[in-house]
């Protein structure tokens, strides 16, 4: 789900819920706002007041913190982002999230504009400089119900960039579920009334926090949920005993906390397994970063990348893929190619009049490891359940050569990074506002990426509870048939 435990916390994290953690959307209590004049008589090149490109967002650096204010046309609200200054020299200067320890930089780039990054994010945020925060942002919102439905629509309105793709009228919307607030509506009331808003979207990037009680978070109609962490397990342990039964040389290995696995299958092929671009280890993008390349390195060792034992072909597995980081899937697909080649484009709509306006593309290459490359066939399994960073990793696949072949069901079709907001009473909600692009311009947001051997039901009651994995054995056929090309 690019959805992440602190990521999508703050601005950017992508990993789902009920498996790996609560998708990490721990919000803590109501940021305190600075003073205006505080923010803004800074005594750096950064210190003050910046816009972003997009986003709806204005971040104050200054005294040794970073905090954001959410805005909109009726709004401005302390974000959910807070963060401490870790080192800083001259036009540049690194801070660490309160909540999850993700990591951000930010750098001047001339006279009023910079720079930001989230670590394992990709691509960047266009920041301008502003002289004093909007009026609105001095001044109390009020928290009654009929407020927080307002923001709460406004947002999705200046920010959502999927309306017309999914065919939905969102003044309809309002006006359809505004008639069912009014200033006396309870939590109750309310939190439905947002949530089945949310229901009508079908957006796995949507998803509402009131509380430490009440969650929602949909999918695409039609999803097949593997509800909670023992459904999660018991696929995961069918898998390997699949797996198994097909005379490998020996069990799958497992790395980060078995997210990761890996077997040597029969007539030189192999299958490796990716649950999250995330949950390796604690501590954030780092220590996850370096778990998944010990398994790398491990993997694709030099007697399986070259010589006469060398892989044949490769199986990639992420059918139930619930995102994580985006630059861990770009860290495994230079695993997996000799040359560079672009992975993707990222925008964010940054016009909120104009659901049509977007920030300019930002290009994604990815580019070979230093490391050894396994460069031969690949088929990659998907499903459903490949989510957020497990579709922008299937993404950055497909220019790849040879080109993988995709076996399975289209992706969710969640890419962006979550949007994470403050609502006036408190709770927070999320959602999407940037689409990724194929080299051709092409975005598989809302759709999903499609398979080219389509095989339904990989998720079907059929599969799980059968002693047969279609998908599995048609990659295997694709590959053999590769062999004796």
């Amino acid at each position: 789900m690019n959805d992440d435990r602190d990521t999508k916390r703050g601005r950017t994290s992508r990993r789902p819920a009920a498996v790996l953690a609560a998708l990490g959307i721990a919000v803590a209590g109501q940021v305190a706002a600075p003073a205006a004049g505080a923010a803004s008589a800074g005594r750096g090149p950064l210190d003050g007041l910046w816009r972003a490109d997009g986003y709806g967002t204005i971040f104050s650096i200054g005294r040794g913190r970073l905090t954001t204010f959410d805005t909109t046309a009726i709004s401005c609200l302390p974000g959910v982002l807070s963060a401490e200054q870790t080192a800083g020299t001259g036009g540049s200067a690194s801070f660490t999230a309160r909540e999850g320890g993700r990591g951000i930089t930010v750098r001047t780039r001339g006279p009023g504009r910079a720079r930001l990054r989230y670590s394992g994010s990709v691509g960047a945020i266009e920041l301008r400089r502003l002289p004093r925060l909007p009026g609105a942002c001095s001044t109390p919102t009020p928290g009654n119900p009929v407020k927080v439905f307002d923001v709460f629509w406004t947002t999705f309105a200046e920010n959502y960039p999927f309306f017309a793709v999914k065919g939905v009228d969102w003044r309809a919307v309002r006006d359809r579920y505004r008639s069912r607030i009014s200033p006396s509506t309870g939590d109750e009331e309310l939190f439905a009334v947002l949530r089945d808003i949310l229901r009508e979207l079908g957006d796995a990037h949507t998803a509402l926090l009131a509380g430490d009680r009440r969650f929602a978070r949909p999918l695409r109609p039609g999803t097949r949920r593997l509800d909670g962490i023992p459904a999660f397990v018991a696929f995961d342990r069918r898998v390997q005993e699949f797996v198994e039964k097909n005379d490998t040389r020996g069990p799958l290995k497992r790395w980060g906390r078995g997210v990761i696995g890996y077997a040597d299958l029969p007539d030189g092929l192999g299958y490796l397994r990716l649950s999250a671009f995330d949950g390796y280890a604690d501590g954030g993008f780092e220590p996850n970063a370096a778990e998944l390349d010990r398994a790398l390195d491990e993997i694709f060792t030099a007697s399986r990348t070259s010589g006469p034992d060398r892989l044949r072909g490769l199986i990639i597995d992420v059918r139930v893929n619930l995102g994580g980081y985006d630059a861990l899937g770009l860290r495994l697909a230079s695993r997996l190619t000799g040359r560079p080649y672009p992975a993707y484009a990222k925008q964010a709509r940054n016009t909120p009049d104009d659901p049509l306006r977007f920030t300019r593309p930002r290009k994604v290459p990815v580019r070979p490891a230093t490391a050894p490359v396994y460069t031969g066939p690949i088929a990659v399994l998907t499903g459903g359940l490949t989510i957020s960073a497990g579709e922008t990793f299937t993404q950055a696949m497909t220019g790849r050569t040879p080109r993988p072949e995709r076996i399975g069901e289209s992706t969710q079709g969640a890419f962006s990074d979550f949007l994470w907001r403050r609502l006036p009473n408190g709770w927070s909600f999320a959602l999407p506002n940037e689409r990724f692009l194929t080299r051709d311009g092409t975005s598989f947001d809302v759709t999903g990426i499609p398979p080219h051997l389509s095989v339904p039901g990989v998720l079907s009651d059929e599969e799980l509870n059968g002693d047969h994995d279609t998908a599995f054995a048609k990659a295997l056929s694709y590959l053999v048939n590769q062999r004796r090309r």
